[in-house]
């Protein structure tokens, strides 16, 4: 498939906030697993206040929920990685998509995106995939279904330096970001008819 000279430019969302998340790794690990096309920049959310609808409606988004909103509408993909909490999304990440999907320019309308998860755990935090999913079908983004990343046992697999030392792991974060570039490419043609 085809690809323009610039590169896709890719936001990654970390679902922890943790100085050293597993899932900040398995970001870092999903932009050096990317084809060469592809670029990714995570973007920092720590700022991002509690949702409060009649802020909202009296003042609009804070500047840093627009300046977020605009990064996002501006890129090509997007992918999460995030921890399960209590089975299901942690809670601050569902804030932040709350503050985003107001507004019918919502960015994550249409928008590719992927999904891997990190956990300590042997279901590589497959639950709170589920949910994010149900939530960003909502939203109507174009999650990518297949394949799948799940990284279970994950404190083994960085080591103190949060580099992966798992080839497997490697090979499905790489996978998924190859799928990631041809959801995007293919949504570029459909879009030039």
């Amino acid at each position: 498939m085809e690809t323009s000279t610039r590169k896709l430019d890719i936001v990654g969302i970390c679902g922890s906030l943790r100085a050293g998340s597993l899932n900040a790794m398995a970001l870092r690990l999903a932009g050096e697993s990317m084809p060469p096309d592809m670029r990714l920049e995570v973007i920092d959310w720590s700022q991002v206040p509690a949702f409060n609808a009649d802020v909202l409606e009296r003042a609009g988004p804070p500047a840093e929920v627009r300046r977020i909103r605009e990064r996002i509408a501006r890129c090509d993909g997007v992918v999460i990685a995030t921890p399960e909490y209590n089975f299901s999304l942690p809670g601050m990440l569902k804030n932040l998509i709350d503050w985003l999907s107001r507004g019918a320019d919502q960015p994550f309308a249409r928008k590719p995106l992927a999904i891997l998860s990190a956990a300590t755990g042997p279901l590589g935090g497959a639950r709170v995939q589920y949910d994010l999913r149900r939530v960003l079908l909502f939203v109507d983004a174009t999650v990518l279904i297949k394949p799948e990343v799940f990284i279970g046992h994950a404190q083994s697999k960085f080591d103190g330096q949060g580099r992966c030392t798992d080839d497997a792991t490697r090979q499905f974060v790489t996978a998924q970001m190859l799928s990631l570039e041809r959801l995007i490419l293919q949504g570029r043609l459909l879009e030039q008819g």
